[in-house]
């Protein structure tokens, strides 16, 4: 076991195929951090565990982090195992951060999904799974805290199957129960190891199966080598004829299916307690892919149209996609980037092709945490971060000027909540629009908004806690104080059916006047499918230069809605006839036409407004449910579902974000402290006539 730190830049020599660029993703409290803790101590990046209630984690560097224990933006690193090189990004399990898990899964390899033994599937994992899915990740699952009371790691399993809808592969059996468990046996090669103490973990022995497991090893082995073989011919078929597979090729047929997805391999230990990591870390390697495990990278020329690919080779042209901004108060703006093929060189240029401008790459460094270690050239399977790009943001593409390529955009949720914000002197106001400015190039999911009928800026975010430190954030490093309104919820505006209207602008002074003039058509479309703009001018009936025009000005009447103030969303517009001038029509008049009609339009097509309503699971015991069941009913509650766990109910609900305000403590005082629950944003659906009319008469 190493005892001091490495420095990877003497390390970096590694061939690509004993690379792995892996996420730790999860639940809040599953142990996501608490497991990079150990991976790093182990391989010897740190010499001492950071513990989360002590404060002293190596990658939940920020105060914030360290204050609540949790984690807020993803850290990235880099450490050696046996020879290959592990570049991990620790991901947040709050829902309100899920941008950090979104970008993280997008430029990843492969990923080890951290699971409570006790607790199970729980919601996040569940959107984390998604998300991975979404982007076809590899992944292995760790059943963490196999210490915990209650935990079970067959009944996790189970739930693996059942709400993830994964075929598992399950690697091991647990040795003890709960406080007495003490390590596992090892399915395939029919090894027990029982690590020696709770401190460091760091040795174990290799003894004889215990007498009372031999018969359940046995027969999940069997169930193992039977899983892995039905993914591969050669073996499927040795297995049928009763011949037993090597160690060797059920190693590489798993690897394969973990690779295609038809396998999750699953394995167990209490990071908390030191045990079960180094397992975890040999199954990084044997099963989790290399970027030359990847399909070929796939994205558009941005000057042809055309499809093309890249290999995911140092000789091919560079291709990297910026996944994420960060404002660091010694170098100023970093911008992580995932190199998929090609290299890049300290000092020299590269191409944006999704803004077509050229950006210099200042410095590039290696990210340990908040920490950085300076390289001269960064090369294809890397995750570097670079210094000097101005105009990039997080999901563009960055190529070889020559050969540019643009790869699939990172797509985020819409944000749920606002609060008002403002200035507490004169002199805070300048570095407060500094500070938020920086604060929004860092998280695609917080939007920065200026009512100019109030003076006030309106902050949006994907929850309390998520504006909660973000504020915080811009007291600290900013040093900006501020006032803050109560959150509000984001209502949106839409339409229920299709109607026409027209806009005309004519004003007549001395000289020339104004002149614009158009009909427009609104029509509604299905929830989340946004906004669309359609140009349906035959013959000339307003000129091409005022199409553009027309489509700003509905652009900005949508902005501000037309019942309450509220954003209008999921319609479509079309721009069907007009007139023109010859002297007086310009854009500002076919601009100002354009958000007339708009208006005139969206009245006669039945306006609504709707709300977002929140997934919600309530864990409270069981007799507390009835009252639990009751409150949520009465918050226009729609109940979806109960689950047993133990003597503990899961209640599963979909709750307007409208009725949440103050939950926390609703829910303590009526479970005398002992329920708690977890939410996430699920979808937008029409508010209530009567709530709506209450709603617009605040506005009005």
């Amino acid at each position: 076991m190493a005892t001091q730190n490495i420095t990877v830049t003497e390390n970096r020599d590694v061939p690509l195929d004993k690379v792995r660029n892996i996420g730790i993703i999860a639940h809040i409290d599953a142990g996501k951090t608490t497991t990079t803790e150990r991976i790093l101590y182990y391989t010897g990046r740190s010499y001492k565990i950071g513990d989360i209630d002590e404060g002293t984690t190596v990658m939940d560097w920020m105060d914030q982090e360290r204050e609540r224990g949790i984690t807020i933006v993803s850290a990235a690193t880099t450490t050696f195992w046996n020879g290959y090189r592990f570049n991990i990004i620790d991901t947040p399990g709050h829902v309100d951060f899920t941008a950090e898990v979104e970008r993280s899964l997008r430029v990843l390899d492969g990923g080890v999904t951290v699971l409570d033994g006790e607790e199970g599937v729980q919601s996040q994992s569940e959107t984390v799974w998604r998300q991975a899915d979404k982007y076809k990740v590899p992944r292995i699952c760790f059943v963490n805290k196999m210490d915990k009371l209650g935990a079970d790691l067959w009944n996790t399993v189970a739930s693996i199957e059942d709400r993830l809808g994964a075929r598992t592969a399950v690697m091991v059996v647990p040795i003890g129960r709960e406080n007495l468990y003490k390590g596992n046996v090892d399915l395939l090669t029919r090894k027990a190891f029982i690590w020696h103490s709770d401190d460091l973990g760091a040795s174990f022995d290799t003894v004889d199966i215990p007498e009372d497991l031999k018969e359940i090893v046995e027969e999940k082995r069997h169930n193992l080598v039977e899983r892995i073989s039905e993914t591969d011919d050669v073996l499927i078929e040795k297995f049928l004829n009763g011949e037993e597979p090597t160690i060797e090729e059920l190693k590489a047929a798993l690897r394969r299916a973990v690779i295609s997805y038809k396998l999750v391999p699953v394995f167990a230990g209490t990071s908390l307690r030191n045990k079960g990591v180094q397992p975890l870390l040999d199954a990084v390697v044997d099963y989790l892919p290399s970027p030359l495990d990847m399909p070929d990278v796939e994205g558009t020329n941005p000057r042809t149209q055309e499809k093309e690919t890249r290999k995911r080779i140092v000789t091919d042209h560079f291709t990297g996609l910026a996944f994420k901004v960060q404002i660091d108060p010694h170098v100023g703006k970093l911008t992580y980037v995932r190199i998929y093929s090609g290299k890049i060189e300290a000092g020299s240029y590269a191409y944006n092709s999704s803004k077509d401008v050229k950006e210099r790459i200042g410095r590039l460094l290696l990210m340990h945490a908040n920490q950085r270690e300076e390289i001269k050239e960064a090369f294809a399977g890397e995750i570097v971060a670079v210094v000097g790009f101005k105009d990039t943001i997080t999901g563009d593409t960055i190529s070889d000027e020559a050969h540019p390529i643009v790869l699939e955009q990172i797509t985020f949720p819409e944000p749920v909540i606002s609060l008002a914000i403002e200035p507490k002197t004169k002199n805070d106001q300048e570095k407060m629009g500094y500070a938020l400015q920086r604060l929004a190039e860092e998280d695609p999911t917080f939007r920065v908004k200026s009512n100019n009928e109030t003076n006030q800026t309106i902050i949006w975010g994907m929850g309390e806690l998520h504006l909660d430190v973000l504020v915080d954030r811009m007291k600290r490093e900013f040093k900006v104080e501020a006032n803050v309104g109560a959150p509000q919820v984001a209502y949106k505006e839409t339409i229920t059916k299709t109607a026409e209207a027209e806009g005309k602008y004519i004003k007549q002074t001395g000289g020339h006047g104004q002149y614009g003039h158009c009909w427009l058509r609104v029509a509604p479309k299905a929830r989340g499918e946004g906004f669309e703009f359609i140009d349906e001018i035959k013959g000339g009936a307003i000129p091409r230069e005022f199409i553009k025009p027309v489509e700003k000005g509905v652009v900005e009447a949508m902005e501000n809605g037309c019942i309450a103030g509220y954003p209008l969303v999921d319609m479509s517009v079309a721009l069907y006839d007009g007139t023109y001038h010859d002297v007086d029509s310009s854009e500002l008049s076919f601009k100002i036409a354009g958000s007339m009609a708009l208006q005139a339009a969206v009245k006669q097509a039945g306006a609504t407004l709707i709300e977002p309503i929140m997934k919600v699971e309530v864990t409270t015991p069981d007799e507390y449910m009835g009252d639990v069941i009751g409150d949520l009913s009465s918050k226009r509650a729609q109940i979806m579902g109960t689950q047993k766990r133990g003597n503990t109910t899961i209640i599963i609900a979909s709750v307007p974000l409208a009725e949440l305000s103050g939950y926390a403590t609703t829910l303590r005082s009526l479970s005398k402290g002992r329920a708690s629950y977890y939410m996430e944003p699920s979808h937008y659906e029409e508010v209530p006539k009567n709530i709506q009319e209450k709603i617009i008469a605040k506005k009005v």
